[in-house]
């Protein structure tokens, strides 16, 4: 847990270094990072709605394709996975679970250059008995050639964990 906070905080350092020396940000006044992220909103509205749609379809394909080669899940109640090797096995175990739907909201864009941060919340329903899931994300999306890919997704459920008897 100290590595991740550690890691979010050191990523966070060096964006925001990153970005008051970076001369091509364009400026936006409503949006204190100073990268104006109106255009960039559509995109990364529709990449999550893309996203979300092929949990539902089990399009481990897609859902492979939209990470960086380098990319990281630091799912709930495991150990940080690099790679999308490995996140081709964790996509396959998540689609198995039987997403009958989801649903990703942003509440939060900005960034610079080439990377942006997409804060928000999810809903799901999955299994035989369509248990609910919700909670909030923070996908760091990475400019890749003309494409935008995650290169880092961390999320955590809103509802409160039961108790071990």
């Amino acid at each position: 847990m100290k590595q991740i906070i550690f890691l979010s905080v050191a990523f966070a350092a060096l964006l925001t270094q990153g970005c008051n020396n970076n001369s091509s940000t364009i400026v936006n006044k409503n949006n204190p990072s100073g990268f104006d992220t109106t255009g960039l909103r559509k995109i990364i509205d529709e990449k999550n709605k893309q996203f979300a749609k092929a949990h539902v379809l089990r399009d481990t394909a897609f859902l492979n394709n939209i990470f960086t080669q380098e990319g990281r899940v630091l799912a709930p109640n495991s150990e940080m996975i690099s790679g999308r090797s490995a996140i081709s096995s964790i996509n396959l175990e998540y689609v198995n679970y039987g997403i009958n739907e989801a649903r990703i909201e942003t509440t939060k864009l900005y960034g610079c250059g080439d990377y942006l941060i997409n804060e928000g919340n999810y809903f799901m329903s999955f299994g035989a008995n369509n248990a609910i899931d919700k909670g909030k994300f923070i996908y760091i999306w990475k400019k890749v050639g003309n494409d935008w890919k995650i290169d880092a997704d961390i999320w955590n459920s809103s509802i409160p964990a039961t108790p071990v008897k």
